[in-house]
């Protein structure tokens, strides 16, 4: 309990915020107004909405949401994809139950279940493993989805399978990278940033080397945070410091769980497993090129879309339905109370968007925390 009460202190909050004040009444930062500092990561949205935070903080600073919760991001393509190979006789698919809901062009897994498909929720792609272990006459397809943070576990699960040689088991992957995606939206002309709380988990994996390009080549600071609310003050301080410095640089405040190289175990086994997609979908950010992962030639006995003959993705994403923000709100350019649908047509119960489904979606955290 004390780990985590030092970082809810109370009294740290209050001196990170009128040093955040203080930082906002210098002329440098007056000049910007509004500052807009967007956090990547969906656990960064949950703790600032489940804290207060953003009412807290002093006028002209606005903390928008980015595209980090990889379920949000689901094209409603790859939903039909799992529904697809769901419907194939003697087929168990496992996901993570974010994805169940997420509606497809026709229908979600949960529909899909309800229609009579072998559908299971699982923790880990492990869980996954084992029910085609413990059901060696049918085939198991796992759902692997997430950015770098799950990609290390997926990848040595493939590896255990391989070595094992299990060969009812494959992947549908939807594995993705943040990185070319914060490329993407620094090359959108509609996004205006003055930087980045960066994602913890994902850092975890990959370090603070991958960042370098925002803060060198667009002069966009970036600090990779923790999770806990004194975090993400301090993060936003310390981004106000370099903003009203005139400087841009990458610092990593989640120093005790973020290592500069990241976590070289982890890498290896994706660089043994996954390789580079030439296109990659986003829902709600279009095709963002070499964003996305697949497997290996080496471990294509394990690749779902080859073993049941699904093309590669689509060129371009079906549409969000009328009057749907999801993209602009990915995008940062759009708070989710700011959609027509917010609370009324779109509710966790009956979602029109993936963004109020995932436990990470910024309208779901938005819903479940409004004040």
């Amino acid at each position: 309990m004390r780990y985590v009460d030092e970082f809810r202190d109370p009294a740290h909050a209050r001196v990170l915020l009128q040093r955040v004040r203080e930082r906002m009444a210098l002329p440098a930062l007056r000049q910007r107004h509004p500052v807009r500092i967007m956090e990547v990561c969906g656990g960064h949205t949950h703790t600032i909405f489940r804290h207060g935070l953003e009412a807290l903080l002093p006028a002209g600073l606005e903390l928008v949401h980015g595209p980090g919760c990889p379920v949000c991001v689901l094209p409603r393509e790859r939903i039909d994809d799992c529904v697809a190979v769901a419907a194939h006789p003697g087929v168990i698919l496992a996901t993570f139950g974010d994805a169940l809901r997420v509606p497809g062009t026709r229908a979600s897994l949960q529909q899909a279940r309800a229609e009579g498909a072998d559908v299971r929720i699982v923790y880990s792609p492990l869980d996954a493993l084992a029910l085609a272990r413990a059901h060696p006459q049918r085939e198991v397809v796992f759902f692997a989805l997430g950015f770098e943070t799950t990609m290390p576990a997926t990848a040595l699960t493939v590896l255990q399978a391989s070595r094992e040689r299990i060969a009812n088991f494959s992947l549908l992957c939807h594995h993705i990278s943040i990185v070319p995606t914060l490329q993407a939206l620094l090359e959108d002309k509609d996004v205006q940033l003055d930087g980045f709380i960066g994602p913890g988990h994902v850092s975890m994996v990959i370090g603070s080397h991958p960042y370098e390009f925002i803060a060198h080549r667009y002069q966009k600071p970036f600090v990779i945070a923790g999770f806990e609310p004194v975090d993400i003050l301090q993060s936003v301080l310390m981004l106000l410091s370099q903003l009203a410095a005139g400087e841009a640089c990458v610092e990593n405040q989640y120093a005790r769980v973020v290592a500069e190289g990241g976590n070289r175990q982890a890498l290896a086994a994706v660089s043994e497993v996954f390789e580079l997609r030439e296109h990659a979908l986003w829902r709600g950010l279009g095709d963002i090129p070499r964003s996305g992962m697949r497997l290996r030639q080496t471990y294509a006995a394990f690749d779902a879309e080859r073993r049941f003959g699904l093309f590669d993705m689509a060129e371009s994403v079906a549409p969000e339905p009328a009057s749907a923000c999801c993209d602009q709100v990915l995008k940062g350019c759009c708070q989710p109370k700011q959609c027509p649908l917010f609370g009324s047509e779109c509710i966790p119960e009956h979602p029109v968007g993936a963004l109020m489904v995932s436990s990470e979606g910024a309208c779901a955290a938005c819903y479940q925390y409004r004040r």
